[in-house]
C-alpha cells in the first residue's frame, strides 16, 4: 500500500460537510483515510477577497498509481460541484496530493510532492497535526522544521 498525504479545503457552502463529504467519497474510491487532522479556520492565500476556509490535512492508504489517484480526486471535485473559474478564487472543495510515498513526479497536471505546500501555513499546521516528522522528499526537512521556516502569515487558527 502507498502512504499519500492529502490537503482538503473548502470555502463554500458548508464548508465542514464539504470535507466531510469528500472524506467518504475517497474512502468509496478505496483511498484508506489513515489519520486525519483537526479542522482550521484559514485566512485566504492569493485572492483576499472571499471567505476563509477550512483546511485539513489526512494520510491515506491506497494501491492506486498516482495518476489514477487524481483522476479519483477531479471526480470527486466535480461531484461536489467544484469551479475552476478564478485561479485561487472560491471552492466548494479542494483536494490536493501533497506527498506519495517518497515519489517525485514532474509531469503536466501532477506535481508530487505539492511544489507549493512548504509556503502554505494551511498545509503544514495541520500536516504537522499528523506528521510532524513526515519527511518532504525534495527539501529533505521534515513538516516540523518547514513549519518554522515558513514565511507565510496567514491566520490558521483551529475550529
Amino acid at each position: 500500500m502507498n502512504k499519500i498525504y492529502l490537503s482538503l479545503g473548502s470555502n463554500v457552502g458548508d464548508r465542514g460537510e464539504n470535507l466531510q463529504s469528500a472524506m467518504v467519497m475517497l474512502e468509496k474510491w478505496g483511498i484508506k483515510i489513515v489519520r486525519a487532522s483537526s479542522i482550521y479556520e484559514t485566512e485566504p492565500v492569493g485572492l483576499k477577497n472571499q471567505d476563509w476556509f477550512y483546511n485539513m490535512v489526512v494520510e491515506c492508504e491506497s494501491d492506486s498509481t498516482p495518476e489514477e489517484l487524481l483522476k479519483v480526486i477531479q471526480s470527486i471535485e466535480n461531484a461536489l460541484k467544484r469551479e475552476r473559474t478564478v485561479k485561487n478564487g472560491p471552492r466548494t472543495i479542494d483536494i490536493d496530493i501533497l506527498l506519495y510515498n517518497d515519489m517525485v513526479v514532474d509531469k503536466s497536471g501532477l506535481k508530487i510532492p505539492h511544489e507549493r505546500m512548504h509556503l502554505r501555513r494551511f498545509v503544514l499546521v495541520p500536516f504537522g497535526e499528523i506528521g510532524a516528522e513526515v519527511v518532504h522528499p525534495i527539501l529533505k526537512k521534515t513538516m516540523r522544521e518547514l513549519l518554522k521556516e515558513c514565511e507565510d502569515t496567514a491566520i490558521v487558527r483551529p475550529l
